[in-house]
């Protein structure tokens, strides 16, 4: 029985002032007729926002507390006709400011390349085939097919449906899912944008782009604003708190300069420049190329980062909860076996060319194995949405895995799945959903009705009250069946139960699930889906790095105990909970909930609507769980998760929207790459604090030994904003493409409570203050004692200071390994860094314009070498330490 349907024209909008009324009937578009279209109305795009130009995040880079203090210093120069310094400040303001919008433009551009990495889907039909295609490349008039789980791509209009509900929730604001009709009435239109939350549904688009109900509301609101990512925020009140330090630093210094009959001058630019030392008013911009870094390294590694933050966020992770198809195993179901009722076993080959493979029993033909199991194979294949095509390298399959798992079967029988669907027309049909746990047709048998029904065991074996033993129909033998079920299951492998029934035609033509009562039981199914090679290792890298994983699986126990235990997770009997326990628990409150998540490590026969909860336990446990999905019903998970990470391949559009990571290969390694990432990442923004905030307090330290004692201003406000603003400023951000040191899996996760300033860093901070504050102060006596005067003496301290940033860059990369385990092969951008540093004051002391400026003068190479001589010992006192804690490991 083949249906047609005629569909209303398509609606005319602007731009499509002379459409051609194209007819389309269950064949689609050709695609001669969707490649004209195409050209004639474009690609199916919502206008893409327009980024902020160069100039325009060069003028945010302005826009800061800090900066506005060195405008105000270069106006109070000028107003005392110092014009050198206000003109040194200006220049360096607009030289910070390039640097930093440079650098902001990048990580924008980065992060807008990876946005382009995730390309949405269409299913639709052409040329009489079902097929995939790019959303982008959809047209007016084509056949869109839609279901669960997805999200419209374009504005269509419903020529048949199935039980269809969608989230308009982005369109209304009302968040109760719309019923959809096949009626030409307004409820059967549906719009770009929206969730189809239930059901299936087929139909004709009408706007594409620009012209949907979407596109339309997108032209007229322009660009949305982008909140500061919380990482950063918790960054900037990091250095809030560094500031009123320093303030109170600085008001010391001013009162005892004061005291000293100081000039007000020279004594606000002072406190300027140390305010500059001391604050990283750079750091936002260095973590955001830290991170943008980092997110590139991810898409190597199959990880698209959705939010920024999530980088880290995913390092951070205490536990991982995991799906177990796709992710733990290969996604590529295949029918073993097959167990009639009454025991006959029947074995399918292995194998991916259909027309070698077999079905055969022991002591059997094929062609008797073949008949033997024609009645359960042909449950297999109707109520069935998958497709299976025959392409010139072998054979495709289209649709859920398991449905062409269950078509391959029927190949390897001998049975046509289209011979078969066109000898029973369908009538009617309840499409699988994971609430329902079966899928039912119901079909045209000339005088009758027949319905075939497959899904869980427990849910057909409720259906059934009769079995077939190939020789007549007995009364349903429950408890040996359900032992068959259990060995199956036993042996790892994914079981489904079949029936059939059969009746009279119904006089209304509906039929639902009151029909599917009194069936015959047909038997068992046995898949199996192997695991990924990589993941049992993946797995022991978390337990290594003190991670706990958690697989979440609508399976039965023991099949998921067997595949977890083949995937190498670590645990007992007690630490497995079904979804019907979780459900219980969910009843009798939070804290018996609690007690159930804090053991378990495998959730059988889960719904995955119960994943929120899982997620809010483990939360409530002090646990940052990275949730991994892939449903319409994950979305909620995902969102609440610490960490969302949805499925690339496999994924719907809602689990994708919610999700702040997508791993392209639905691999679990992918995601332990990612968190190694993670680790990478959070450890580099530690190593440009701690440049920052040493070198910072190194100078605090140095005026608050200098001026009380009686001592000439160690170096200039100028001095000190060269020293900040340019030297060190070319070598903090390149800490941030530092890469793993190889012990990122060899470490707990961090306390989520844990400070940027923790124990390890304040003892690191305060070695480094010393050395090169105590270090510097007494040079700078010596050199004054020796016949120095005040400008070479600040000469030769500044190139010191100079040095010990070069070195302090150097003595950041790890907070444990040797700089001389390390070498510089990994990151050459770093140690050009450090040579070019080196290289500007070098050339500013010979460079008449900027020796003025900053009162330098050329040294001998002598003094330069006595001068790196000393530095090199901040680089011996932190190797000591490094030395002391590798022995003791204590952080």
């Amino acid at each position: 029985m083949k249906i047609k349907a005629r569909l209303p024209d398509i609606p005319s909008y602007e731009g499509m002032n002379h459409a051609a009324q194209i007819r389309c009937d269950e064949t689609g578009l050709s695609q001669a007729e969707a490649e004209a279209l195409l050209r004639r109305f474009g690609r199916n795009e919502l206008p893409k926002s327009i980024a902020p130009g160069f100039l325009l995040v060069f003028a945010h880079q302005f826009l800061s507390p800090l900066i506005y203090i060195l405008i105000c210093a270069a106006a109070v120069s000028a107003i005392v006709s110092d014009l050198k310094d206000a003109a040194f400040i200006a220049v360096v303001l607009i030289l910070n400011g390039a640097i930093g919008a440079f650098q902001e433009y990048s990580a924008g551009k980065a992060a807008a390349a990876l946005r382009n990495l995730e390309q949405p889907s269409a299913l639709v039909i052409r040329d009489g085939m079902q097929q995939t295609i790019a959303a982008t490349d959809l047209v007016p008039g084509d056949l869109l097919v839609l279901e669960s789980g997805r999200r419209a791509p374009a504005d269509l209009t419903l020529f048949a449906c199935d039980d269809l509900q969608c989230d308009e929730s982005l369109l209304t604001g009302e968040s109760v899912p719309v019923r959809k009709f096949a009626n030409g009435s307004g409820s059967s239109q549906v719009f770009a944008g929206t969730m189809i939350v239930r059901g299936r549904g087929r139909g004709r688009v009408s706007a594409t782009g620009s012209a949907t109900e979407l596109g339309r509301i997108a032209t007229s609101i322009g660009e949305r604003s982008r909140s500061q990512p919380p990482l950063l925020i918790r960054l900037e009140y990091f250095s809030r708190n560094i500031a009123y330090s320093v303030a109170v630093a600085t008001a010391l210094l001013l009162a005892a300069g004061l005291a000293r009959g100081l000039s007000l001058h020279d004594l606000f630019l002072m406190s300027v420049g140390l305010a500059v030392s001391a604050i990283p008013e750079g750091l936002p911009v260095a973590i955001t190329v830290a991170l943008a870094i980092s997110m590139r390294r991810m898409s190597k590694a199959n990880v698209i980062v959705r939010n920024m933050t999530a980088v880290e966020a995913l390092g951070s992770c205490t536990m991982i909860a995991t799906d177990k198809t796709g992710t733990l195993t290969m996604n590529e179901l295949t029918v073993t076996e097959m167990i009639l009722p009454e025991g006959t076993r029947l074995f399918f080959d292995a194998g991916h060319d259909l027309d070698r493979c077999e079905l055969h029993a022991p002591g059997v033909t094929r062609e008797v194995a073949a008949e033997r199991a024609f009645s359960l194979l042909k449950a297999a294949a109707l109520p069935n949405e998958a497709t299976l095509q025959q392409q010139a390298d072998g054979w495709s399959g289209t649709g859920d895995t398991v449905d062409i798992a269950l078509l391959a079967a029927a190949r390897k029988a001998g049975i046509d799945h289209r011979h078969l669907r066109a000898d029973f027309p369908a009538l009617s049909a309840i499409p699988y959903e994971p609430d329902l746990r079966y899928a039912a047709s119901f079909h045209d048998a000339e005088d009758s009705v027949h319905v075939f029904v497959k899904g869980s065991p427990e849910t057909v074996l409720a259906m059934a009250d009769r079995m077939d033993t190939g020789k007549g129909f007995v009364a349903l033998d429950k408890a040996a069946l359900v032992k068959q079920k259990e060995e199956l299951a036993g042996r790892g492998l994914r079981v489904l139960a079949f029936a059939y029934g059969e009746m009279a035609a119904a006089s209304d033509d509906i039929y639902g699930r009151h029909h599917l009562v009194n069936l015959v039981f047909l038997g068992f199914v046995g898949m199996k889906d192997p695991i990924r090679p990589e993941v049992p290792d993946a797995i022991r890298r978390c337990r290594t790095a003190g991670i706990a994983v958690a697989m979440i699986t609508g399976d039965d126990p023991r099949t998921a105990a067997a595949i977890a235990a083949e995937a190498g997770l670590d645990f007992d009997d007690v630490q497995i909970a079904t979804g019907a326990e979780i459900a219980k628990a969910e009843q009798e409150g939070a804290a018996i909930l609690d007690a159930l998540t804090a053991r378990t490590r495998l959730y059988a026969r889960a719904q995955p609507a119960q994943k929120l909860s899982i997620v809010l336990s483990l939360a409530r446990q002090g646990h940052f769980v990275a949730m991994t999905g892939d449903g319409v019903n994950d979305a909620p998970a995902l969102k609440h998760a610490h960490v969302g990470v949805a499925m690339g391949r496999k994924g719907t559009d809602v689990a994708k929207d919610s999700a702040d990571i997508i791993i392209t290969d639905d691999n679990f390694s992918s995601v332990v790459a990612g968190i190694g990432e993670g680790r990478v990442a959070y450890a580099n923004i530690r190593k440009v604090i701690f440049m920052l905030i040493s070198t910072g307090a190194a100078e605090v330290l140095l005026f608050m030994l200098a001026i009380p004692l009686g001592l000439p201003m160690p170096l200039l406000p100028v001095q000190l904003l060269w020293l900040n603003l340019v030297t060190n400023g070319i070598q903090d951000v390149t800490l941030g493409a530092e890469k793993a040191e190889g012990d990122e899996f060899c470490r707990p996760p961090r306390k989520p409570s844990e400070p940027i300033l923790d124990r390890l860093m304040l003892r690191r901070v305060l070695l480094s203050t010393l050395v090169m504050g105590l270090g510097g102060f007494a040079i700078f006596y010596w050199l004054l004692l020796n016949g120095y005067s005040e400008g070479a003496a600040r000469n030769m301290l500044l190139l010191l200071f100079v040095l010990f940033e070069n070195v302090q860059t150097c003595n950041s990369r790890s907070e444990y390994q040797s700089l001389f385990r390390q070498g510089f092969g990994g990151n050459l951008l770093l140690l050009a860094a450090v040579l070019v540093a080196q290289a500007v004051h070098m050339l500013a002391m010979h460079l008449p314009f900027l020796s003025d400026i900053l009162s330098l003068q050329p040294v001998s190479l002598g003094e330069w070498a006595t001068l790196l001589a000393l530095a090199c010992a901040l680089l011996a006192v932190s190797e000591v330490d490094k030395w002391w804690r590798r022995q003791h490991r204590d952080n």
